[in-house]
């Protein structure tokens, strides 16, 4: 059994050696056959570049140590810069950067010696990228920069790619964004030229990056699109793509495409074992309910996000999740944990500014002096011998060199203390500062409290003060003159014909005072937020029916015909407040319509919903007071028979119908009449 294992792993082995191309075999036959040595340095570097280019490191250095001491034998310097190069750029493969720059420097020197353009642009370039890659900003766009002149000359795309991508990453890495925007453009058309999906993707998905953090929005989103239709079965790179360009329809308040992506993503990311994705779908969920005011659904979302953030390193993506949770918090009330989260949003953004600044100190650093530094260390150890030759010589000179060095270390203790001083005031006033910026802070925010608890306390003073008024003068006044019918009828002073003659208007006093009560206690109520709709469905028609009934002995005192069109129609919405609006503006239109006058009563669909209108040929409105209507403070006038009001009657109308998901308007023309449209849904809003 092992045999038949061992036989099979050999023959596996055999099958993946064969498997290489043909030109690499081809290339290692001809190498095997060749006799002559000149021929065999030329076979040797293609068969090398071959092996490079499929990441066949290890084959390749086999063959390039064979080469390296033929051509050692041959004196070809070409071959040796070549060979040179390529065990190079294996090292770097392999992260060993000191024989990688050993090895760049020496064949470089032989590109110089033979006038090589090419090879030296080759090695610039890579060693521009070795130094980027390590962090030396500076010196490695420097490379990179020199290469490049020669690589564009010469039309190399591949080298070109690495060349533009490399820069393009620095200059995002110390947040030069207006360079790194330009290099990736350049990348990208090379990338389009040499057709690498993968690559395009990636620097597409980079550059919509840079474009959102300039504020230019409208780009990232047409880069993200593209990615989307070029990609749009891969779920992948879609869950990378649609939290990030729902963050940039945000910027538009585009809620309902923000939605779509978002919605969409979480359903992607919720599987996925990378959370940065999901991070930033949840970020955006929350941003996207706070900005419509559902603090539940966003409170659901930050809560998932935190959990999510605990196996993420996108310091960027928490640092807005300080954000959104201090936004949240701060609209509950939760005043505590809102500066809680603003003080974690403080220490990670000014830890993520120090990082820049060092970021941006390492590629503003001089060139020379990092090229110089071995030179001035080589001085620096050779320093201790000639202060001991100079003390051999001579007694004094060693004096004067005790006192010199007697004077430096006094300064340099001196510059210290003075450096610790500095120090720690620096660090008490960064303290002091942070102390002071958090009372302000929290100041700020019970300010906000304060606030609150202020317009609460108005209102309901205002609501108190609006009571009393109305209580203590148009209450009054219809139950005074009831109260003064019923003294005269005690007291005998009242016929019957007399009496008779007295009761429409006691009936009018009495309607009055009724439908005020009735009007300050749903205003009230209103006002104090504690009006709750219970929507089903419910028959228009028989709401009109059984208000009309109210209404008829008061019609008919006054003169005043009712036309009924109503029809058998459905609503859904609260009844009773429905009820309530319905008998608003039918007491309206009989206050405001005087004897001959008409109201007519109609209903119909349109657009799927329930509309309902009450018109009558009155006295109608001016423009001036049409602008007064629905409005939350009052605004009353006296009827065609003086009939009093509080005002109060459209505003309840209003308040009632916005909670019904519905709609209250008005058409008036003086002396011809007015109409009050009403629009109600016909099923539960989605």
């Amino acid at each position: 059994m092992r045999r038949l294992l061992f036989s099979i792993l050999m023959m596996l082995s055999i099958s993946i050696g064969t498997s290489q191309s043909n030109d690499i075999e081809s290339l290692a036959l001809q190498l095997a056959f060749q006799d002559q040595d000149s021929l065999k340095v030329d076979i040797s570097l293609k068969l090398v570049e071959s092996l490079y280019d499929i990441n066949a490191y290890d084959r390749a250095f086999k063959y390039i140590l064979a080469s390296e001491k033929l051509c050692q034998k041959l004196d070809h310097k070409k071959g040796i810069a070549n060979m040179a190069y390529y065990k190079a750029l294996i090292y770097a493969q392999k992260n060993d950067y000191i024989n990688a720059i050993s090895g760049y420097e020496k064949s470089k020197q032989l590109f110089e010696g033979l006038k090589d353009t090419l090879g030296i642009a080759k090695v610039n370039n890579s060693i521009g990228l070795i130094e980027i890659k390590r962090g030396h900003f500076s010196k490695g766009m420097s490379f990179s920069h020199s290469a490049i002149r020669e690589l564009e000359k010469r039309h190399l795309k591949a080298e070109l790619n690495l060349a533009y991508s490399n820069l393009a990453q620095a200059y995002n890495s110390i947040g030069a964004t207006d360079k790194a925007i330009e290099f990736y453009i350049k990348t990208l058309e090379v990338q389009e030229s040499l057709n690498d999906e993968q690559a395009i993707y990636k620097t597409k998905s980079t550059l919509a990056e840079l474009y959102a953090s300039r504020k230019e929005h409208r780009k990232a989103i047409e880069i993200y699109e593209n990615i989307i239709d070029n990609h749009s079965s891969n779920d992948s790179i879609l869950g990378h793509i649609y939290p990030r360009i729902s963050a940039e329809y945000l910027e538009f308040n585009d809620y309902e495409k923000a939605s779509k992506y978002l919605n969409e993503a979480y359903a992607i990311n919720t599987s996925k074992e990378n959370k940065e994705d999901l991070l930033i779908t949840l970020n955006n969920l929350g941003d996207l309910n706070l900005r419509q005011n559902k603090l539940s659904e966003a409170d659901t979302h930050l809560t998932e996000a935190r959990n999510a953030a605990e196996t993420t390193t996108n310091e960027f993506e928490l640092l807005k999740l300080y954000k959104l949770l201090k936004a949240l918090d701060s609209t509950r009330n939760r005043f505590t944990k809102a500066f809680e989260w603003q003080r974690a949003y403080y220490e990670l953004n000014a830890k993520l500014n120090e990082e820049k600044a060092i970021q941006k100190e390492r590629l503003y650093k001089p060139l020379s002096h990092i090229e110089h530094e071995p030179h001035s260390l080589v001085e620096n150890i050779s320093t201790p011998e000639v202060v001991v030759s100079m003390l051999s010589e001579s007694k004094e000179n060693t004096e004067r060199l005790k006192m010199s060095l007697y004077s430096v270390v006094g300064a340099l203790v001196l510059v210290s203390i003075f450096l610790v001083f500095s120090y720690l005031k620096r660090n008490n006033n960064i303290k002091y500062t942070q102390e002071l910026e958090e009372k302000n802070l929290s100041i700020a925010l019970q300010n906000e409290a304060f606030s609150q608890q202020t317009k609460h306390l108005e209102s309901v003073n205002n609501v108190k003060d609006k009571l009393f008024s109305i209580v203590s003068h148009d209450l009054r006044d219809s139950l005074s003159s009831i109260n003064g019918f019923i003294d005269l009828l005690k007291d005998g002073s009242l016929s019957r014909e007399e009496f008779d003659n007295l009761i429409p208007e006691l009936s009018e006093n009495a309607n009055n005072a009724s439908l005020l009560l009735f009007n300050l206690l749903n205003w009230s109520k209103s006002q104090m937020q504690s009006l709750d709709p219970k929507p089903t469905l419910f028959d228009v028609q028989e709401v009109f029916n059984s208000k009309i009934k109210l209404i008829e002995q008061r019609l008919e005192n006054k003169g005043i015909t009712l036309v009924n069109r109503s029809i058998k129609d459905f609503a859904y919405a609260d009844k009773s407040m429905i009820e309530i609006v319905i008998q608003n503006l039918l007491a309206n239109a009989l206050k405001f319509c005087k004897k001959g006058d008409t109201i007519t009563i109609t209903n119909h669909i349109n657009n799927g919903c329930c509309i309902i209108s009450i018109a009558d040929s009155g006295v109608g409105i001016s423009k001036e007071n049409l602008s007064k209507l629905f409005k939350e403070s009052s605004f009353s006038t006296l009827g065609t028979d003086n009939e009093k009001g509080t005002g109060l009657g459209l505003s309840i109308c209003k308040e009632l119908i916005d909670l019904n998901h519905g709609k209250i308007w008005v058409e008036s023309t003086p002396q011809i009449g007015s109409t009050f449209f009403v629009q109600l849904p016909k099923s539960q809003p989605v």
